[in-house]
């Protein structure tokens, strides 16, 4: 199935962040929405949900856990129990209830940054201290610095927020890291919240591992976020996933007040029953657009910005690119949306790893994106 962005006159009508934030002269680039399509599956579904009438209070109902099962069974082999899963309105209460369930007030818990802007937000809300342990940099990769997470965990750090496929690099943990992270975490009785929002984005060159799935100490100190938002660009219907592996945390997510399960919307549990069902042919032709963009975007960095330095991601849609070659600051984004009127995120939102750094959205037209370079090009 072939999936192109759509145009951007029509993209100019919607109302959400990426679409109304700025004036029409900027190209946006920055937040982490796709231009394309919504699924005709689940387009369909929610149609149906609407001439139904069907936007009331969420029920007793396993559908959209079940064939997150599938999905999951499906796509990386890895078997869940719907009773070890609840629902609830987005990744970030994930986070933040996990974390409120699995840390006492004041606790430490650890980020590998450059990571995901708001993961510096979720900790406090939910009581807990922020500790960076920055993920190593070879120059060609970056992985986890296993001997600095066992130095954190070994100096009180009570769990680990995991960022698996990491955002904003598009690096998928390998399970080796893993089997380390959860070993590591058993040994100190650390818990590990794992956000894999972006897994089902998970490029054709690369292979993702649920954390869960790794080994039975995964399985005793993890939980894991799951969500079909990312994938298939439904952040505004409001239903993401929290998944337990072992019987203890099964009984502790059950043990969370009702509010948190309630609160997911109908309509969003209607979607991800249709994305994670019925929908998997469009993710295919949205990912084959997604890494051909990738690939052209290498390309025009090399024709029209050489100086800046761009490492392929394997999974989702987003570029973690270097720009300190040009000589722009710490905070290039902001020169390039003032003059060039492309909105990218800055780096330095990502930890202090992130100075001279900013991330793009590739989740457009390659018109867009080809606009969007030459655009930046122009400042050189």
């Amino acid at each position: 199935m072939t999936v192109d962005a759509e145009p951007l006159a029509r993209l100019r009508q919607r109302t959400s962040e990426k679409w109304s934030l700025y004036p029409e002269d900027v190209l946006p680039l920055f937040v982490a929405e796709t231009d394309y399509p919504l699924a005709p599956p689940i387009a369909a579904a929610l149609h149906a949900a609407i001439d139904r009438g069907d936007t009331g209070y969420i029920g007793e109902d396993d559908r959209a856990k079940s064939a997150f099962a599938r999905y999951a069974h499906d796509t990386w082999g890895w078997e869940v129990d719907p009773a070890s899963v609840l629902t609830t309105t987005d990744v970030s209460v994930v986070i933040v209830e996990a974390l409120r369930m699995l840390i006492a007030p004041g606790d430490g818990v650890v980020i590998t940054p450059p990571v995901y802007p708001p993961f510096y937000e979720f900790i406090p809300e939910a009581g807990g201290v922020v500790e960076e342990v920055p993920l190593l940099d070879d120059g060609t990769t970056w992985s986890l610095d296993l001997a600095g997470l066992e130095r954190a965990f070994a100096g009180g750090a009570r769990a680990l927020l995991l960022c698996h496929p990491h955002n904003p690099l598009g690096l998928v943990h390998p399970r080796a890291d893993l089997e380390a992270v959860a070993a590591l975490a058993a040994r100190y009785d650390v818990a590990v919240v794992s956000d894999e929002i972006h897994a089902p984005l998970t490029h054709s060159d690369e292979t993702f591992t649920p954390f869960l799935s790794v080994s039975d100490a995964a399985r005793s100190v993890g939980v894991a976020a799951h969500s079909a938002s990312k994938a298939w660009n439904l952040a505004g219907v409001k239903c993401a996933l929290m998944v337990a592996a072992s019987p203890a945390r099964t009984v502790q997510l059950h043990a969370l007040p009702v509010e948190v399960e309630v609160r997911t919307s109908l309509l969003g549990r209607i979607a991800t029953e249709a994305a994670f069902d019925d929908s998997r042919s469009w993710l295919a032709g949205t990912l084959e657009s997604i890494e051909a963009n990738r690939a052209l975007f290498g390309q025009l960095l090399a024709t029209h910005l050489p100086e800046a330095v761009y490492r392929e991601p394997h999974a989702s849609y987003l570029a973690w690119v270097d720009f300190r070659g040009l000589g722009w600051g710490d905070e290039p984004a902001e020169r390039i949306l003032a003059e060039a009127r492309v909105a990218l995120v800055r780096g330095l939102d990502f930890g202090r790893e992130g100075a001279g750094f900013a991330r793009v959205n590739l989740a457009c037209s390659p018109e867009v994106l080809t606009e969007a370079v030459e655009r930046i090009a122009r400042l050189r």
